[in-house]
C-alpha cells in the first residue's frame, strides 16, 4: 500500500519570451474555454486573473496564491468534482511520440491532489482532514486501475475531471475521466481505492462519523462511477503468482528521485518497475491499454525489488468487459505481474496489463 497523497478559469499563463533583444515575441497562445466562451489569450487571462485577485484583496477577501491564479483547474459549479487541463510537454513523451503511462499517472495524481487542496484538505501529502490529523490517520492506496484509449501527443491539451466518494466502511474511491480538450473525446478513464490507516500503528481503521462528515460532504450523493459497466476490468481480481516467471528484471533499486514527499517510493515508480520486465518484442509492437495494480506493502529507499511478468492465458474474451475483444486475439496481449522484495520474497504489489497492437 502507498500513502496518498468559483467559475472555471478560461485562460493560460503568459508565455515568456526569452529571445534576443529586438526580436519579436511569439504570438500568445489561445485556449478555448470548455463552456464555449470566447477565446482569450494567455496574456489577457493572466491580466484578468491579476485584476480579480487585486479586487478581492481590496475588498477584504483572501487573495488566491499565484499557483491558484495560473492553474487551469477549478471545482465545478456543484462543488462535487474538480476539472483541470494540462499541456503535454516534450519531456513527458516516450518512444511512440505520445505521453507515457507514467505521465498519465502523474497527471492523475496531480489533479487529485489539487482537488483535495481546493476543498480545504491538508497539503502535506496526505490529503487529511482536521479530525484525521488529530487522530493520526492517513489515506493509503489499495488499488489503481487505468485505461488509455488514445495517448495524447506532445502539445495536446488533456482535460481531467476527478471526484471521490465512499467505498465501504474503511475506504473511499477516486475516479477520473480524461478527455482531449480539442474535441471532447474521452481518451481514458481511471479509478482507485483508498483505505484509512493509523500512521503510528500501521493498522487499517474504519472511517468514523466525524471524518465522514468532513470528507463526503464534497462527494456526489449518489454513486458516480468512471466504469459503470458490469464485469469491467477494474473489478477483476489478480491471482497469486508463483515461480517461475516467464520474464523478469531483478535487482531494481529506488533512486532518490523515486521518493515522494512522504519518503516512500512514489506509486508511479511501481508502474515503471512493472514495465521493466515486459518482453522487448511487446514494447516494440504494442502499446499499453490497461494497467491494474494492487498495493500491498510500502517500499523504502534502501529496498531491492524484483519485477516478474507472467503471460496470462485465455483472458482475451473477458478483457475490460469488451465483447469485441475476442475478434482481436492476435492483436492484444495480457500479462500478470508481481513486484517483490529481492531479499525475503515478500510481495510489494500485484498487477495486470493489457496491450494492444500498435497502428503503424
Amino acid at each position: 500500500m502507498l500513502r496518498c497523497h468559483t467559475p472555471p478559469q478560461c485562460g493560460r499563463a503568459p508565455f515568456r519570451h526569452h529571445g534576443r533583444r529586438g526580436e519579436p515575441a511569439p504570438p500568445a497562445v489561445l485556449v478555448r474555454c470548455a463552456r464555449g466562451a470566447p477565446q482569450v489569450s494567455g496574456l489577457e487571462a493572466a491580466a484578468l486573473g491579476h485584476a480579480a485577485a487585486t479586487k478581492a484583496e481590496g475588498g477584504g477577501g483572501a487573495r488566491p496564491s499565484l499557483a491558484e491564479r495560473l492553474r487551469l483547474g477549478s471545482l465545478l459549479e456543484d462543488g462535487l468534482s474538480y476539472k483541470e487541463s494540462f499541456i503535454v510537454r516534450c519531456y513527458e513523451v516516450g518512444i511512440n511520440k505520445t505521453a507515457t503511462v507514467e505521465t498519465i499517472a502523474n497527471l492523475l495524481q496531480e489533479v487529485g491532489c489539487n482537488h483535495a487542496q481546493s476543498v480545504g484538505f491538508s497539503t502535506d501529502g496526505f490529503a487529511t482532514t482536521t479530525t484525521m490529523r488529530k487522530l493520526g490517520l492517513i489515506w493509503v492506496t489499495n488499488r489503481m486501475h487505468i485505461e488509455i484509449y488514445k495517448y495524447p501527443a506532445w502539445g495536446d491539451v488533456v482535460e481531467i475531471e476527478t471526484w471521490c466518494q465512499e467505498d465501504g466502511r474503511i475506504g473511499t474511491r477516486r475516479d477520473w475521466i480524461l478527455k482531449d480538450l480539442a474535441n471532447g473525446e474521452v481518451i481514458g478513464r481511471a479509478t482507485s481505492k483508498w483505505v484509512m490507516m493509523n500512521q503510528n500503528t500501521r493498522r487499517l481503521q474504519r472511517v468514523s462519523d466525524d471524518v465522514r462528515d468532513e470528507v463526503f460532504v464534497h462527494c456526489p450523493k449518489t454513486p458516480r462511477l468512471a466504469f459503470p459497466e458490469e464485469n469491467n476490468g477494474s473489478l477483476k481480481k489478480i491471482p497469486i503468482l508463483s515461480d517461475p516467471a516467464q520474464y523478469s528484471r531483478l535487482g531494481l533499486v529506488p533512486r532518490r528521485a523515486d521518493l515522494d514527499m512522504n519518503q516512500h517510493v512514489n506509486n508511479v515508480t511501481y508502474i515503471g518497475w512493472v514495465l521493466e520486465s515486459i518482453p522487448q518484442d511487446i514494447i516494440d509492437t504494442h502499446e499499453l491499454q490497461t494497467i491494474t495494480l494492487d498495493y500491498r506493502r510500502e517500499c523504502q529507499h534502501d529496498d531491492i525489488v524484483d519485477s516478474l511478468t507472467y503471460i496470462e492465458e485465455g483472458e482475451e474474451k473477458s478483457m475490460n468487459g469488451s465483447a469485441s475483444a475476442a475478434q482481436h486475439k492476435e492483436e492484444q496481449q495480457q500479462f500478470l505481474h508481481c513486484l517483490r522484495f529481492a531479499g525475503n520474497g515478500d510481495e510489494i504489489n500485484r498487477g495486470r496489463t493489457v496491450w494492444r497492437k500498435l497502428a503503424r
